[in-house]
């Protein structure tokens, strides 16, 4: 055992020192979400920063989508003794209030993208259920997550422009999830192989003036649900309210899985029922040099070295068009009921599933 700095807090969950978690499982991570957007298909900002203890690995990453633009900043070091430590070469994620402001920084860097930005929650930071699933008896996720509609300030630059971020137009949402998901270098998949390679999913946490609502589907090869989600949070801290089972009814652009319209249908026990409407606005390939899976070389959690190395990659479109595709994180507009919000509409359609004929 060796101890670290956050020894010295009293937040001590095991008989063990607070660089070992309770898991040897490698895949074990704890990692910060952020998304910022003014409610348009102006701009879409995405950054996570993860730490690996099983693997002695943290990185962080930015993804940015402006007009024809899709530009990512990545950083990775050695973990080392200090988990309260976040900066990675450029990246730091600062806790100013618990649950409630948080700082995200990129320094100025050679690949054209960096920001200063405050982030402020506009509901109470929620618990979502425990995500758990088990294949061919190895669990590939176990992990639980908190999300927060919220706005921003700050600034972002871009090259040589600067956009200034105020909180009456900037918005988004954040998550903080840890557990075990599959991270770091590629394993043997063996057994895991024979699995159908399903991921039909949708994730919306949707921000109204005073309220907002989370929405989680997830299901297999057979439809059948395997995580769901669906409550309406209050801005001023009362109950969240049940909502449900939610019904999800993508439409897809013909001949692909991209969405360009859906409604979330929703049946509050004892309540009214009502239909979101949901339209994408700004599609962001989340997955496109970010970490999430789709370069061999650089992936969450894979070592590269002492570090810090900091790499950047640019994606012009419609000319990279073949490179951006897996999970689509998008700027949504959700209309119920009268109303219009405004945030993530994040989903994937990956392999069978009965919805689809194609």
């Amino acid at each position: 055992m060796a101890l670290s700095p956050l020894d010295d807090y009293p937040v001590h969950q095991a008989a063990q020192v607070m660089r070992h978690v309770t898991t040897s499982d490698r895949n074990f991570y704890d990692r910060y979400y952020f998304n910022c957007h003014a409610g348009s298909g102006e701009l879409m900002l995405i950054v996570g920063l993860g730490q690996y203890p099983n693997l002695g690995v943290t990185d962080a990453f930015a993804c940015l989508r402006h007009r024809d633009l899709h530009r990512v900043v990545r950083a990775s070091r050695e973990l080392g003794p200090d988990r309260m430590n976040t900066e990675i070469g450029p990246f730091r994620v600062e806790v100013l209030e618990g649950l409630k402001r948080l700082r995200v920084v990129l320094e100025p860097n050679e690949h054209g993208l960096s920001f200063d930005l405050l982030w402020e929650g506009t509901i109470p930071a929620t618990l979502e259920p425990r995500h758990f699933l088990r294949s061919q008896e190895r669990v590939i996720f176990d992990s639980v997550r908190l999300a927060q509609t919220g706005v921003w300030s700050g600034n972002i630059r871009i090259g040589e422009d600067d956009i200034p971020v105020t909180p009456d137009r900037w918005q988004g949402a954040r998550d903080r999830s840890w557990g075990v998901r599959p991270v770091g270098e590629p394993e043997p998949p063996g057994i895991q192989a024979k699995n159908s390679g399903t991921f039909y999913w949708l994730y919306a946490p949707m921000k109204f003036d005073d309220h907002a609502i989370l929405c989680i589907v997830q299901e297999d090869e057979r439809g059948r649900r395997l995580l769901e989600e669906a409550v309406r949070v209050w801005s001023d801290g009362r109950d969240e309210e049940y909502l449900g089972r939610p019904d999800y009814r993508p439409v897809y652009a013909p001949g692909t899985r991209d969405v360009v319209e859906a409604t979330i249908s929703f049946s509050p026990p004892g309540g009214k029922p009502f239909d979101v409407r949901c339209t994408p606005l700004l599609p962001v390939h989340l997955m496109a040099g970010t970490g999430y899976g789709l370069e061999p070389d650089w992936k969450h959690g894979m070592y590269q070295g002492v570090g810090p190395v900091v790499r950047g990659l640019t994606y012009r479109l419609p000319d990279d068009a073949a490179k951006m595709w897996g999970m689509v994180d998008a700027v949504g507009r959700f209309e119920y009921d009268g109303l219009v919000g405004h945030g993530l509409y994040e989903y994937w359609a990956l392999g069978p599933h009965p919805s689809f004929t194609d």
